[in-house]
């Protein structure tokens, strides 16, 4: 199943990673205090959801479960990135992290740790 998620989309699903399984409800009104969103907005979002096959929803109570895990939309974007930006070199991504000083120390080292692992 290939998919984009957009912003708003990833929304609904990090409130629902976050929270598991909920009602439309519950979600139009966690999603009304995070970001303001009106009851109908958030409705055709969790339609897109759907249409995606991101999202299920079942009845009683338009219940919506995450069809996909946070890890799998990690996985999925951050290969797209690799293959976008950095022609499908993971160690290019690495190395423009490292060349701008964006990693703290204790994420050089649980770098350094999980390139011990992979060897």
């Amino acid at each position: 199943m290939e998919y984009k998620l957009y912003d708003s989309e990833r929304k609904v699903m990090e409130v629902l990673w976050d929270g598991g399984d909920m009602s439309a409800k519950e979600l139009s009104q966690r999603l009304q205090a995070q970001v303001g969103w009106s009851k109908s907005t958030t409705y055709t979002i969790l339609k897109k959801c759907i249409d995606k096959q991101i999202l299920a929803r079942t009845d009683p109570g338009f219940l919506c479960h995450a069809l996909v895990s946070r890890e799998e939309v990690q996985e999925r974007e951050t290969d797209e990135l690799i293959d976008k930006m950095y022609g499908g070199s993971a160690d290019l991504l690495v190395s423009a992290l490292l060349g701008r000083n964006r990693l703290s120390a204790g994420e050089v080292e649980r770098l350094k740790k999980c390139i011990e692992e992979w060897e």
